[in-house]
């Protein structure tokens, strides 16, 4: 059997890692479209733009395997090819052609952009290696700069900018920053730590388009009129699924373009799995809720699983560990547990932060900022059905 996995960063990656654990003899490749092998992401927006990671310029990317691993378990690597086509049982990668048996999409997903932002030098998003690269470069020099969406990744490059003392102004359109991913309450908390630190946080603003000179970006042009100075402009707008290759495929997609998967993470088309960020799934701890996440713990959780899923389908098990994500601002960690989607959320603490998600009569979601030795209790709590009433008792509120 054949079993090729495209996308090289922690989903395939896992995926393959799990695949070769199950069965020794099934042929692996793993396909990703970045020349590198894969990396760990989240330090891109942290440790890699912290101006204390490290003396002599920019920290090594964390690699999690070599080469020399690849080789000695048999898993064939074609990098720096994205696939461009899924058709019968072929991926095409440009003219090149890989057969497979089973096959486990993990392409991830792709950052939202503005118009005319790929036209200007200056103007970044930060999804891969290459990226915070140059963004690392331009804060090494000093750029103004200008953070487009306070969301948890733009909130961390803010954060980082902000450490090394470089200006840095955030623009946000909604009236309160995160409201879509962690509820009102909990995103005036996230505000609160910004304004601690002194960062130029402006929420409610719109933005008429970028503004430039000589090819280069030279500011952000707002609907009044007022211009924001940049050197340097970061666009943190969010991300959509890297689906478009497979749209003559035939294979069931959101409107969002993710791939619409059942609880083991099988597809619409035989013999195809997906997993991570680009897949949308029926949560069983959540009464089936559709979830598309675009978590770390997520992505590791679900290649492996996929790809045990397609190595023994016959005994294939559903998707439903709790989903954590973490995000790091200035000294502080921000750690979120479960669904934001819920009837009521408590605030239990101001300082530091604690609110419950309440669905329900269950406990459904927590963020914590500054509780690291809690809230893994809370993800148990959840994954074990805890009531809100003794959700509440452990909280210690009553």
């Amino acid at each position: 059997m054949k079993l090729v996995i495209v996308g090289a960063s922690l989903a395939g990656l896992r995926a393959a890692e799990a695949a070769r654990k199950a069965d020794a003899d099934i042929q692996i490749t793993l396909i990703g479209a970045e020349p590198h092998l894969p990396y760990d992401r989240p330090p891109l927006s942290k440790a890699f733009l912290d101006p204390g990671a490290d003396v002599d310029g920019a920290p090594e990317p964390t690699h999690f395997r070599d080469e020399a691993y690849f080789a000695e378990h048999r898993i064939e690597l074609r990098l720096g090819k994205p696939a461009t086509e899924l058709t019968g049982n072929q991926v095409l990668l440009g003219g090149d052609a890989v057969d497979y048996d089973r096959l486990i999409v993990a392409t991830g997903c792709t950052p939202r952009t503005l118009p005319g932002a790929e036209e200007l030098a200056g103007v970044h998003t930060l999804r891969t290696l290459d990226d915070a690269v140059a963004i690392r470069a331009a804060l090494d020099a000093g750029s103004r700069t200008v953070v487009i969406g306070a969301g948890f990744i733009g909130s961390e490059i803010a954060a980082g900018a902000h450490k090394r003392g470089v200006p840095v102004t955030v623009l946000e359109a909604l009236p309160v920053p995160l409201v879509r991913s962690v509820g009102e309450a909990t995103g005036r908390a996230a505000t609160d730590l910004h304004a601690k630190h002194g960062l130029d946080l402006r929420c409610g603003v719109t933005m008429d388009g970028l503004v430039s000179e000589g090819g280069r970006v030279a500011g952000v042009r707002l609907t009044d009129g007022e211009v924001v100075a940049a050197d340097l402009v970061v666009i943190g707008i969010g991300v959509r699924p890297a689906t478009e290759w497979l749209g003559t495929c035939g294979i069931a997609l959101h409107d969002d373009g993710a791939i619409l998967c059942d609880e083991t993470l099988a597809t619409s088309l035989p013999n195809v799995w997906a997993a991570g960020d680009v897949a949308r799934f029926p949560h069983p701890l959540f009464d089936g809720v559709p979830l598309r996440l675009e978590h770390w713990t997520n992505a590791a959780e679900q290649g492996q699983l996929a790809a045990r899923n397609a190595v023994n389908p016959a005994e294939a098990k559903p998707s439903a560990a709790v989903p954590y994500f973490w995000s790091d601002w200035y000294d502080s960690r921000i750690q979120f547990v479960g669904i934001p989607a819920a009837e009521e959320i408590l605030v239990v603490a101001e300082e530091p932060f604690l609110a419950l998600y309440r669905r329900g009569d269950r406990l459904t979601g927590t963020l914590a900022i500054d509780r690291p030795s809690e809230i893994m209790k809370y993800r148990r709590m959840i994954g074990n059905r805890t009531s809100w009433a003794d959700a509440l008792a452990f909280a210690g509120v009553g």
